[in-house]
């Protein structure tokens, strides 16, 4: 059974070729850079291609295709590098194509709420361009600062404001593609209701870079909210923090974000980034960081109320209450930095579960239980709203997942439990390369054959980001 990419061999005839298609001074060959491309975020993992590539059109990225499908030269397709699965990893070597160049917005259609942008736009930057017509593209992750629209959506990106706008798939209405054979396709149409056929659209938003490399993204649009009021709740158990996030949405309010994070992830955040905006007390365990928008100021303002009276069921202490912009940027921040704040503190590995909200606390209760069995700590914070918690996790000599066999047990234990709670592996950062080994996990052996039919169908000679989810 084939595993991984035939893998062909990079001659100087292909790199002249790569040349004449992308300019020579887009083609790197020195090792800082092939060294810069070969690792992301994802713990402490470095795999340099053989050389990079960074070209300005889909055209561009055809010719290349088209070389490496017939000699069967492995490529992985790159963005800005902030994954945590390992997903734009050339762990093959290969060519590795980054999409850095490709960084404009196309068009911002005001009429049908639509932008069309290319993949190398950095996301809050669209967000902020789109912001300045009165309009919305909620999908925020953490690092929407710096990380890439068409990262986003090979992941199906999330962050804070799913819990009430949802994730990427639910803004994406065409793409345009690059096949691994080289042929360019557009996937859907740019219209809101699509019943043509597959839908080829909403297959390629999550897979990773595996069937085709995205150049073009046409987005929906919504109307900016107005108004948004955000407040801190500390509570004493971290359970009981679990508790309360179902418990409001049962209630029938739908916060745009609800974010949890615990006492231990705080303090470390908190110095981090040399702040004391948020008090921490030997008393608490973690903190909900809940904010409501929308158009009518005096309407959010009693849901803000009603949300701080039920919480007092849950044994939440005294609510914090932000009240003004600058306050709520420091309270973003810190939850923002969170995951580069634990990682630079030794939490090296990061686990994306995501469960049924009302199991949060069984998942909390879980992890600590595991932690002592196994022997790691793990700090536990996330878009608890729906469900999706990060688990950071630091066992002393360890930086990588794979490097410890009682760690991989314990994150087999971890996926079994998320599992049985009815939860998966994944919610946001994707399977890439150090969670496939667990997919067995949540996929039994008929959906990945069927999983792996499709990418034969899109690659049949498996070079594009192979190796990735699962083996052939």
């Amino acid at each position: 059974m084939e595993t991984v990419a035939i893998k062909g061999t990079l001659t100087a005839t292909h790199i002249d070729a790569f040349r004449q298609i992308v300019g020579e001074q887009y083609v790197l060959l020195d090792e800082e850079s092939l060294n810069n491309y070969g690792h992301d975020e994802t713990e402490h993992l470095l795999f340099p291609p053989e050389v990079v590539l960074r070209p300005r059109t889909a055209e561009e990225i055809s010719a290349v295709m088209k070389i490496c499908n017939k000699d069967r030269i492995p490529v992985t397709p790159r963005g800005a590098g902030t994954g945590l699965s390992g997903g734009a990893l050339p762990n093959l070597g290969g060519v590795l194509i980054s999409t850095d160049r490709m960084n404009s917005i196309v068009h911002i259609d005001e009429r049908n709420l639509q932008v069309i942008t290319e993949p190398g736009v950095i996301t809050e930057v669209l967000q902020n361009a789109v912001k300045e017509k009165g309009l919305f593209y909620p999908p925020d992750p953490s690092s929407r600062g710096s990380c890439f629209i068409g990262g986003n959506i090979a992941e199906n990106s999330g962050g804070p404001k799913a819990v009430k706008y949802g994730v990427v798939k639910d803004y994406v209405l065409n793409l345009e593609l690059v096949l691994p054979t080289g042929e360019i396709i557009w996937t859907g149409a740019n219209v809101l209701k699509n019943s043509t056929g597959y839908n080829l659209t909403q297959l390629v938003v999550g897979s990773e870079g595996t069937l085709g490399i995205v150049t073009k993204i046409v987005l929906k649009l919504i109307p900016l909210p107005k108004y948004d009021l955000l407040m801190l709740v500390p509570f004493q158990s971290l359970e009981k923090a679990g508790e309360a996030v179902s418990a409001i949405f049962r209630a029938g309010f739908t916060p745009s974000a609800l974010e949890l994070v615990e006492i231990d992830a705080l303090k470390i955040v908190s110095k981090f980034v040399d702040s004391a905006v948020v008090p921490v007390t030997d008393d608490t365990a973690a903190h909900l960081i809940i904010e409501v928008d929308g158009n009518h100021l005096d309407t959010l303002m009693v849901e803000m109320e009603a949300i701080s009276t039920l919480l007092t069921e849950y044994e939440a202490g005294e609510v914090y209450f932000a009240d003004d912009a600058q306050q709520k940027a420091e309270l973003w921040k810190l939850r923002r930095r969170t995951a580069e704040a634990v990682k630079v503190d030794g939490y090296t590995v990061e686990e994306d579960t995501v469960v049924p909200r009302a199991e949060l606390p069984g998942l909390i209760r879980g992890v600590k239980a595991l932690g002592i069995e196994y022997g790691f700590k793990a700090v536990c914070y996330g878009h608890a709203g729906d469900g999706n918690l990060h688990i950071r996790i630091k066992k002393e000599g360890v930086a990588n997942s794979a490097d410890d066999p009682q760690l991989i047990a314990g994150i087999k234990a971890l996926f079994a439990l998320v599992h049985k709670l009815g939860g998966t592996i994944s919610g946001e950062h994707g399977i890439g390369l150090i969670q496939k080994n667990y997919i067995d996990i949540v996929f039994n052996e008929t959906q990945l054959q069927l999983m792996r039919g499709i990418k034969k169908t899109f690659d049949p000679n498996n070079i594009l980001n192979a190796g990735k989810i699962f083996d052939l």
